[in-house]
């Protein structure tokens, strides 16, 4: 029997689990860097066989720390998608010989693009467009490419606090959809109230966008790590989930956990099965293993990893 149907076990199962959780929490994935997967002494006891676990390229990292990452997880059963930000990739010969590393050294065929969160490029692209239509991945034969989403808009491309430019970049991706044989989808910033999520998504739908969608959520963390981090990745109307919790002295040193925007979530995609949100993506702003275990505690997506299962059907 394969790992992807095994259920939770007993001693993993402090609380009882929200099925409807449990059911959109399938298939989830989860972000890491090479710095924070270092401290990871075993990614078989965290995550579910077959997890997508993106590799986020911050600035500065050298492209050899990254595909070593990348290496390691693939060499664990892992589905790796590393990161391309498209404004620190110099010119078309580095996309290619990133693109050469990863595949030759860790089997990767699947990719986020993105244009990163530098300012100013440091050579000839400067978004996810351009390193779509250097067709090097199609070339290369990537099965799975994710492009950015915004629920909450996207000020440093709509400096007007528009979407114009947004969904403009959005037709355009689909439009490419329909060129290329890898499967595409929205991989979305985080954001923590379900009801602006679900009007984006039900908005970007009407305008004819039928890439699904993988929705970002802040995994565990402190409030005020929550708050920094939301700040810095420009997290919009729903930031007011964070500032009034904030006012609440009982409530300021507890980990603020992702359990109402999901719950709220996964009520609507039970109630809507064609909402096009199909996945969460994880940023876990609280570590990495605080949100696996958080994830295991609600359902554990795919599966519960092998070494927390006993018992196991054969």
């Amino acid at each position: 029997m394969s790992l992807l149907s095994f259920r939770k076990t007993k001693d993993t199962a402090d609380t009882t689990t929200n099925p409807q959780i449990e059911a959109f929490l399938q298939d989830y994935s989860i972000e890491v860097m090479p710095r924070t997967a270092e401290k990871v002494d075993n990614f078989r006891e965290l995550l579910p066989a077959g997890t997508r676990v993106y590799i986020a390229h911050i600035e500065g990292t050298p492209i050899e720390d990254m595909v070593a990452t990348a290496k390691r997880l693939a060499a664990d059963g892992y589905a790796v998608m590393p990161h391309f930000p498209a404004r620190i990739i110099k010119n078309g010969t580095t996309l290619a010989d990133w693109i050469a590393r990863y595949q030759g050294e860790a089997g990767v065929d699947q990719a986020l693009l993105l244009a990163g969160g530098v300012t100013q490029p440091h050579g000839d692209f400067h978004s996810s467009m351009q390193l779509l239509e250097s067709g090097l991945f199609d070339k290369a034969g990537f099965k799975r490419l994710h492009v950015a989403g915004h629920p909450e808009g996207n000020r440093d491309i709509d400096k007007d606090g528009s979407d114009k430019l947004v969904m403009e970049a959005l037709h355009w991706k689909q439009r490419f959809n329909d060129t290329t044989d890898a499967e595409m989808a929205l991989a979305t910033q985080f954001a923590f109230e379900a009801k602006p999520i679900i009007a984006w998504a039900d908005a970007i739908k009407d305008a004819g966008i039928t890439l699904p969608i993988h929705i970002g959520i802040a995994g565990p963390a402190k409030l005020q790590t929550m708050i920094k981090f939301a700040i810095a990745c420009g997290v919009g109307p729903s930031l007011k989930v964070l500032q009034k919790r904030a006012k609440d002295v009982s409530k300021l040193l507890l980990p603020f956990e992702p359990t109402d925007v999901l719950t709220d979530l996964a009520a609507h995609k039970a109630a809507h099965p064609d909402f096009n949100i199909t996945n969460v993506h994880f940023f876990p702003l609280g570590g990495i293993k605080t949100n696996a275990n958080w994830a295991i505690a609600h359902g554990g997506a795919s599966a519960v990893p092998a070494s927390h299962l006993k018992d196991q059907p054969q």
